[in-house]
């Protein structure tokens, strides 16, 4: 899924469950290299997680409200809340793992 400006709120803040958001841009090696592996991500947590990527060129205003100041930035949202985040480039087990320690 994308997030943008426009979706933000109703798609991650009022969403059911938890939802992974991945900052990124078109231009970002290592969020090149992350994109497979979120995808993989999705597809390890359906129905557990709602995952989404957000273009910080496109979406300034969110990078901004969350201090998103190097790329890539993943943020973990429960309830509404910011509940963790991660930068950087990671190993798919290093990331499927701190996914599945925040999903209980």
């Amino acid at each position: 899924m994308v997030f943008t400006s426009e979706n933000f709120d109703k798609e991650v803040l009022q969403a059911e469950g938890p939802v992974l958001v991945d900052f990124y841009a078109d231009w970002c090696g290592p969020c090149k290299m992350m994109s497979p592996i979120v995808e993989q991500m999705e597809n390890v947590f359906s129905g557990r997680l709602k995952v989404g990527k957000i273009n910080v060129d496109d979406a300034p205003d969110i990078a901004g409200r969350y201090n998103v100041m190097s790329i890539p930035t993943f943020l973990f949202f429960r309830d509404g809340q910011l509940a963790e985040s991660f930068v950087g480039a990671m190993p798919p087990a290093v990331f499927q793992e701190k996914i599945s320690s925040l999903l209980g």
